[in-house]
């Protein structure tokens, strides 16, 4: 079995999204985060023979399955780049302002959770690394092992919402005076004695791992500059799908989906002197949050925490 199609992913909201980009046929459009293909298969299920579809992905394995894709289906392409940098991709095809849609579906895949040599899970014992790209950056275990006890204390509270973040954040400090961390069960067992407050059903480190990895890899960072460069490079009428998974994620979609709904200039400051095309808003809302079906939870428990919004640019 290939390393491609060792860990099953389970596409979350799959038909739901790719109903919400309400894809033309000769349309060209973007999966941001390609994962293992589930969304896109099913957008080019739907395209012509004219239509184009990009995806990207930071992850060498998506990658891969990505080319295998490409190499069956012509209208499709996949580049390694986060959709942070999709702007710069989109503009060198000479496609800016002609993209029909764009989907991000955030956060790790199955795939990279379940297999242990990735060091996403406190659940499977593996090397402490954390990056979507293994190839680029610092790994969890090179952060940890010279960031201060604030700085740790800061990703563990404003990037995972633990509220013991400090008293974990001394754990993490005073035992890597004895030996660095390098394994995920060993981070994951100092975590858990740390932390005095058990949650039901949630492991005692899940806080403290889920803000390592958004810091690892920038998430937040590559969430904003990614929906400014969607909102840039979509055609007037094109749509905008973005499924979150958890609280921090989707305040930032829908903070930005709400402020280009009501007009940049209701987030200047009063008295100054702005344009008229200011007020215009740029994005219509489109419909109600959506949220996994139960049935989709109980098949896949991790669809739970998913949340989808969707917009359509207006100028």
């Amino acid at each position: 079995m290939s390393a491609t199609s060792q860990y099953r992913h389970v596409t979350v909201l799959l038909e739901e999204a790719v109903e919400a980009l309400a894809v033309r046929a000769d349309g060209c459009y973007l999966d941001g985060t390609f994962g293992r293909g589930g969304h896109s298969r099913l957008i080019l299920e739907r395209l012509g023979p004219d239509g184009r579809l990009i995806g990207f992905d930071k992850d060498p394995l998506a990658i891969t399955t990505g080319q295998e894709l490409a190499a069956e289906d012509g209208r499709f392409v996949v580049v390694q780049r986060s959709f942070a940098e999709l702007a710069e991709e989109v503009a060198v095809r000479g496609l800016t302002g002609r993209v029909a849609g764009v989907l991000l579906d955030l956060g790790v895949s199955s795939p990279q959770l379940d297999d242990a040599e990735r060091g996403f899970s406190f659940l499977n014992d593996g090397p402490l690394d954390m990056r979507m790209n293994p190839n680029v950056g610092v790994s969890a275990a090179e952060w940890l092992a010279t960031a201060s006890e604030e700085e740790i204390a800061r990703v563990f509270k404003d990037y995972g919402e633990e509220r013991f973040a400090k008293r974990m954040a001394r754990a993490v400090v005073q035992r890597r005076a004895e030996r660095p961390f390098e394994r995920t069960a060993d981070l994951a067992e100092v975590l858990k004695q740390a932390n005095p407050a058990w949650e039901k059903n949630k492991h005692p480190a899940t806080r403290a791992f889920q803000g390592l990895r958004i810091h690892i890899n920038n998430e937040l960072g590559d969430l904003e500059r990614g929906l400014d460069a969607a909102l840039e490079v979509l055609a007037v009428g094109g749509r905008l799908v973005v499924i979150s998974f958890h609280s921090l994620e989707d305040r930032i979609v829908k903070q930005f989906m709400r402020r280009h709904a009501k007009g940049e200039a209701d987030n200047l400051p009063r008295h100054l002197p702005v344009q008229a095309k200011a007020f215009e808003p740029r994005l219509k809302l489109l419909g109600k949050p959506q949220y996994a079906s139960e049935e989709e939870v109980r098949a896949n428990p991790r669809a739970r925490s998913a949340v989808m919004r969707v917009a359509e640019k207006l100028r």
